[in-house]
């Protein structure tokens, strides 16, 4: 019997603690994105301007962290050549990464208008802006979970909720209309809340892809048909 190859194990270990660093990564950008979302709803709730400053400034460590985690993906596609699960993990990572810069990208918007916002006096839909940031919160962290505990039955259950986070968007949308007609001069503000609605229901569909991508991950198949939507408005997120 012969004994193993020292050199065979070493590049055995070295893949592994590759595809481990990688998912290190997502892992932390998750966490922060899952933050930045969280800290941008509480600052628009408390009207802290200085909070909302810090989220926008932290979205420069989600796009370093989106850039090294193509780079490390690429570079295990070019010299490790994995197949079957290992691929599909790689692939995911890169794709969640992009997910996820996105969301960033939406926390940091709340946080801009809620900068716009904290003039005003306390607005009657506030609390159900924060209901419905808090459910995208939960909807994302949910996801973040499936993907790193593999439980696509987990993934699942997130993707069949997206419908959820666009009904309460729906409600919100016709509350700051009503606002708005009862007084034209709320106009500015019903206008910076729609946008904040908005980007809180694009965080949802994210949440919704980093489901899909966990399911993917674990059961090599794509989620079948058409995920359960409210009739969520097409409006800009910006």
């Amino acid at each position: 019997m012969t004994g193993s190859d020292p050199k065979s194990a070493h590049i055995v270990s070295s893949y592994d603690e590759d595809l481990a660093a990688l998912q290190a990564r997502v892992a932390e950008m998750g966490g922060l994105a899952e933050a930045m979302l969280a800290d941008a709803i509480e600052a628009l709730r408390k009207r802290d301007v200085e909070r909302c400053r810090e989220v926008v400034a932290r979205d420069k460590r989600l796009d370093e962290l989106e850039a090294e985690i193509e780079a490390r993906a690429i570079r295990i596609i070019a010299l490790r050549a994995p197949v079957a699960f290992d691929l599909r993990l790689v692939v995911a990572c890169m794709r969640m990464s992009s997910t996820l810069e996105r969301v960033g990208d939406l926390a940091k918007n709340v946080a801009k208008r809620g900068i716009d916002l904290a003039a005003a006096g306390p607005l009657p839909m506030m609390g159900s802006i924060a209901r419905m940031g808090e459910a995208a919160r939960r909807q994302l962290s949910e996801a973040l979970d499936a993907f790193v505990s593999r439980d696509s039955e987990l993934a699942l259950s997130v993707w069949r909720r997206d419908v959820e986070i666009d009904e309460l968007y729906e409600s919100l949308f016709r509350e700051v209309v009503t606002y708005m007609m009862e007084d034209p001069r709320t106009i500015t503000l019903g206008s910076h809340c729609m946008f904040i609605a908005k980007n809180l229901e694009r965080v949802g569909d994210h949440a919704t892809h980093v489901a899909e991508l966990a399911y993917y991950v674990v059961e090599g198949e794509p989620l079948d048909g058409e995920r359960p939507r409210g009739p969520a408005s097409d409006a800009p997120t910006g």
